[in-house]
C-alpha cells in the first residue's frame, strides 16, 4: 500500500476540526500539500499552522461548500496555489437529532444544503480539474446512518444515503476517466460532533452509544483518517464506487 503522497495536492473540507483536521495532519505528515477548508478561520489557520510546524505544506482557504460559488472559489484557489488537485476528501458535514414529526423546512434545508449539496457542488467542480489531469480520487463522508435507519435522526439519515447514492452514481460515471470516487462510512466517533450529538457528551449517552459497537467503544479520528488514506492511496486502485464502513462492527449486526 502507497504510504507517501509526495507531491500530491489534497483538498478537505470540514478540515477544521475532528476527523477532515486528523486526516489534514495524515497527509501532511504522508508528503501531501494540503488544502485546509472549513467555515471556521481561526481554526483553521491553526491546522495549518500544526502541519507547517512538523514541517509539512498547507494552506487555509475558508469556505461554506452550502455556497456553490465559494466551492468554485476553492477549488479555483488550491489549483492557483498548488498548479493540481489530485485528492479530494469531501469531509464537511452537520448533524440534527429530532422525530421526524418535529422536523422544519429549516433544518432540511440546513441538513441538505450542507451534506447532500455541498459534496455535489464540491465534486461538480473537483471533476473538471482532475479530467484535465486525467485522473483523481474522490472520498465522500457518508456514516453507518447512510446504510441503515436510526429513529430520532431521520433527516440527517436522509441526508447520509443520498451521499451514499451520489458516491456510487459518480463513481460509475467517471470510472472510465481515472477518477475514483467512493465513501468512507463511520459509526460513531470521538470528535466535537459526537459531543453535541450525545448533548454534550454526556455519560450516560456516551455510554450507549459505546454499548452499540461490539468492539465495545467509539472510533477515533485517526482510524477514519487511515481509511481515507486508503482509499486515496494506489492500494486502492481498484475500488471505486465503494462505501468503506469504518464501524467497529455496527453493521454487522
Amino acid at each position: 500500500m502507497q504510504t507517501s503522497f509526495q507531491n500530491k495536492v489534497v483538498l478537505i473540507t470540514g478540515a477544521t476540526s475532528g476527523i477532515g483536521k486528523v486526516s489534514a495532519l495524515a497527509f501532511a505528515k504522508a508528503g501531501a500539500k494540503v488544502i485546509v477548508s472549513g467555515r471556521r478561520e481561526a481554526e483553521g489557520q491553526a491546522v495549518v499552522a500544526e502541519i507547517k510546524a512538523s514541517g509539512g505544506e498547507a494552506t487555509f482557504a475558508k469556505a461554506d461548500v452550502a455556497v456553490e460559488a465559494e466551492v468554485a472559489a476553492l477549488v479555483a484557489k488550491t489549483v492557483e496555489t498548488y498548479g493540481r488537485l489530485d485528492i479530494a476528501f469531501n469531509n464537511a458535514g452537520v448533524e440534527l437529532t429530532g422525530a421526524i414529526v418535529d422536523a422544519t423546512e429549516v433544518d432540511y434545508r440546513r441538513v441538505f444544503d450542507i451534506n447532500v449539496w455541498g459534496v455535489i457542488t464540491s465534486m461538480k467542480h473537483e471533476i473538471p480539474v482532475m479530467l484535465k489531469q486525467g485522473a483523481g480520487v474522490i472520498i465522500n463522508t457518508s456514516s453507518a446512518a447512510g446504510h441503515v435507519g436510526m429513529a430520532g435522526a431521520s433527516v440527517y439519515v436522509a441526508s447520509k444515503h443520498a451521499v451514499e447514492g451520489l458516491t456510487k452514481a459518480a463513481a460509475l460515471e467517471y470510472a472510465k476517466q481515472g477518477i475514483r470516487v467512493n465513501a468512507v462510512a463511520p459509526a460513531a466517533i470521538e470528535t466535537d460532533m459526537m459531543n453535541r450529538f450525545t448533548g454534550g457528551g454526556a455519560e450516560e449517552a456516551l455510554s450507549y452509544m459505546r454499548s452499540l459497537h461490539p468492539v465495545g467503544r467509539l472510533g477515533r479520528s485517526e482510524e477514519i483518517a487511515n481509511a481515507v488514506l486508503f482509499l486515496a492511496s494506489d492500494g486502492a486502485s481498484f475500488i471505486t464506487g465503494t462505501s468503506l464502513k469504518v464501524d467497529g462492527g455496527l453493521l454487522a449486526q
